[in-house]
């Protein structure tokens, strides 16, 4: 087994580009820890950083945690693969380029199949404000109607304008959809997504008469706005998450 790699940190290319690949490998054992796993299914895409025509994404063979840094490919915007051994997946492929292609200050983009996820995105009323997760993000959350993304090419264009400048979005009939400018922000933000919707889930499969935060309330908590420089205050969660796969399994530093 090979030596565990700890992640350079330094400022060159190289290191930047490994960095990126244990923090896109540390975002799918996360998805394995808080199961939102769907069999091998679902992708997660980091750009690849001084690069705007590449990214790196899971061999699609593998489940969640079984990434490491060293088994991500590295495909180019046309689909074509760089570097790896193994073709991208084409609806994964698809969807996360429309994204990357559209906004060039997004760096990282997760998308689950979850079972609240999937089951939120069945409903008419979309994320209610039952929530502190749900009020903490629902400004940035954005709606996209059902279409089969891996027949229909010209959808990857739509999915990029529902989403505009949000940072989350709800994919009808499918699941979730989480972006964000550092690897950080993409997983605060699908976190409180997916903790909402299980809350929501939840709070409706109990028949209770229900309280709804009003729209003055959420507007107030939510404080990031998109800025450049205003990074969610929950990012700083990321070196918790990071301690905690550590302490499981490191193998996903490889």
């Amino acid at each position: 087994m090979p030596a565990t790699i700890e992640p350079l940190r330094g400022a060159g290319p190289a290191d930047a580009s490994w960095q990126t690949r244990c923090d896109l490998a540390a975002l799918h054992r996360l998805y394995a820890h808080f199961g939102w796993t769907d069999l091998i299914y679902t992708h997660l895409t980091a750009r690849v950083p001084g690069r705007s025509d590449t990214y790196l994404i899971k061999p699609d063979h593998l489940l969640m945690d079984e990434v490491c840094a060293s088994n991500l490919i590295e495909v180019d915007m046309a689909g074509n693969l760089v570097a790896g051994d193994y073709p991208p997946n084409r609806a994964g492929h698809l969807i996360h380029t429309a994204i990357l292609g559209a906004r060039p200050e997004i760096n990282f983009v997760a998308h689950t199949h979850s079972r609240a996820g999937a089951a939120v995105s069945c409903m008419k009323s979309g994320v209610l404000p039952l929530s502190q997760h749900a009020n903490m993000v629902l400004p940035t959350v954005a709606y996209h109607a059902y279409q089969d993304v891996t027949q229909a090419e010209d959808e990857c264009a739509a999915l990029a304008r529902d989403l505009g400048d949000k940072f989350l979005m709800v994919m009808h009939n499918h699941g979730l959809l989480a972006v964000g400018r550092t690897i950080a922000e993409c997983f605060y933000y699908l976190y409180y997504l997916e903790m909402a919707c299980k809350i929501q889930v939840d709070v409706l499969a109990s028949g209770q008469d229900m309280h709804l935060a009003p729209k003055s309330v959420v507007d107030a908590l939510f404080t990031d706005g998109g800025a450049p420089d205003a990074l969610p205050a929950g990012v700083r969660v990321w070196d918790s998450m990071i301690r905690m796969l550590d302490r499981k399994d490191q193998s996903w530093r490889q």
